[in-house]
């Protein structure tokens, strides 16, 4: 990186850290800190949705995927619309109704204080996980675009998205993942119009050596079940993305912090489909640079191993973009990381204020009191997310075992609000039975590889389905009971 390049990243950086803690003075109670002040317009909302799909791990997996193999992943995009839709019908105006801070309070309506316990613990774990990965992989990057400490890269930008999403809450989180939607769009757009005019045959040559190379495949139509074929990343994203609509924190408060159901159920909607195109965008960047640099006579050495594809991107930033591009992809890939940061801070504090402070601690808290706490967690949840992310340089085999099955355990949280918006009785016994099944089910998927060895039937099913038979585990069982107790279990009234 070169001075402009330096220069366009800090400012960058300095920018979005100005703008969001000039949203302070409209953000000094927990209701506003937690759900703005009905003010946000929709278009801001709609983007901070989007912006929270894309993170650095997709803005530098997807060019990766597609430079090595094909667009398979984007059948994962592909299941955005059947999400999207299932939300604006269901999810949306379940939670309007309920109009609680927390996407949790439902689960305790529904099912208990177990419930509600079990799905908020379940998602303050795998947002720690979050933050260090992120951290993890946006200090990675920088380090090996300019050789800056991993340690220094790390506490730097946690502080710097931690303060900011501090002082101004919510309504700072939404409007710099808005601006930094805009910039990621950018960027990407920017990248692939200076591919394609750099093609020493012009762009049509980007498209001959992709056909050549079957690059725009979507990968087996098969109905295997032991491979990533198309269908299975396909009913993978589904359960995913209704897991992120349904019972994902980050999204739920969104929908509160919007101005009406409407505005709320068209973010919803067009916040998800905008990340089907510009995913395909990310998808084509991979597929663009497998174009360039096999359009030349020699492949460079750093990417003649086929399976370093996740570094094609930073190696193309850097050694082929012009000054200040270079650095506008750069603050591309923060843009995306730190968007999905400043949404793990806020809405983890606000999950600990509602769901445990205010439920267990101090019931009739006052407003200033629930701000300290706010700051407080806001605080502690950085500082454990910056340490996970600095343990992450030397210990990365463990900590990625962990963020798997972190990950994994979120399927819980699924297949309990399905059961809740399907099932007519109260179902708590039904409930309890099918979490810990359902459990069962995702520790067997996870471990029987390890456990049994490869050719154990757990190990035969590829590791996306783990949340599709979790979910279905836990929802199915619960259902059966349900109706097997209808006539001794009281009806629940919605």
């Amino acid at each position: 990186m070169n001075s402009l390049d330096l220069i366009v990243f800090f400012i960058y950086i300095g920018g979005i850290a100005l703008f969001g803690g000039s949203f302070f003075k409209k953000s000094r109670t927990s209701s506003s800190y937690t759900m703005g002040n009905n003010d946000i317009p929709g278009w801001v909302v709609t983007m901070s949705i989007f912006a929270t799909f894309v993170s650095s791990i997709s803005y530098l997996a997807l060019p990766g995927n597609a430079y090595q193999s094909n667009w398979n992943a984007l059948a994962f995009s592909l299941s955005l619309p059947i999400a999207s839709l299932i939300a604006v019908k269901y999810f949306v105006p379940l939670y309007r109704k309920i109009n609680s801070p927390s996407a949790y309070t439902y689960m305790e309506q529904r099912f208990g204080a177990w419930a509600r316990i079990y799905v908020s613990l379940c998602y303050l774990l795998t947002q720690l996980m979050r933050i260090g990965t992120i951290l993890y992989l946006l200090a990675l990057t920088l380090n090996a675009i300019v050789g800056w400490d991993m340690v220094t890269i790390i506490i730097f930008t946690g502080l710097v998205v931690s303060i900011y999403s501090m002082l101004g809450g919510i309504t700072a989180v939404l409007w710099t993942d808005a601006i930094q939607g805009i910039i990621l769009i950018v960027g990407a757009v920017v990248c692939v119009g200076f591919i394609l005019f750099n093609m020493p045959e012009g762009p049509g040559q980007v498209f001959e050596i992709a056909a050549e190379n079957d690059k725009f495949g979507l990968g087996s139509f098969s109905l295997s079940l032991t491979e990533p074929t198309f269908w299975v990343v396909l009913v993978y994203g589904i359960f995913i993305n209704l897991q992120n609509y349904g019972i994902d924190q980050n999204y739920v408060q969104r929908y509160m912090a919007s101005k009406s159901d409407k505005e709320a159920r068209k973010s919803a909607l067009i916040g998800g489909l905008i990340y089907l195109p510009i995913s395909a965008v990310f998808l084509f960047i991979g597929t663009s640079l497998f174009a360039y640099y096999h359009s030349a006579a020699t492949l460079p050495i750093e990417l003649q191993d086929i399976d370093k594809g996740d570094s094609v991107f930073p190696h193309f930033i850097v050694n082929a973009l012009p000054a200040g591009i270079t650095g506008l992809m750069i603050a591309s890939i923060f843009a995306a990381g730190m968007s999905t940061i400043s949404t793990s801070f806020n809405s983890s504090a606000t999950v600990f204020l509602t769901d445990y402070y205010n439920k267990y601690f101090k019931k009739t808290a006052s407003d200033k009191e629930g701000m300290r706490v706010l700051y407080i967690s806001s605080a502690i949840i950085s500082v454990i997310g910056i340490v996970i992310a600095i343990a992450m340089i030397n210990v990365k085999s463990a900590l990625d075992a962990w963020w798997k099955l972190s990950s994994i355990f979120s399927g819980g949280m699924l297949g309990l609000l399905l059961l809740g918006l399907f099932s007519k009785t109260k179902n708590v016994k039904g409930a309890l039975i099918g979490v810990l099944v359902g459990i069962l089910v995702i520790v067997w998927m996870s471990l029987s590889g390890t456990l049994f060895g490869e050719d154990s039937l757990g190990a035969s099913f590829h590791t996306y389905l783990t949340i599709v038979f979790g979910t279905a585990a836990i929802f199915l069982v619960g259902f059966l009971i349900s109706i097997f107790n209808k006539k001794t279990d009281e009806i629940y009234e919605n």
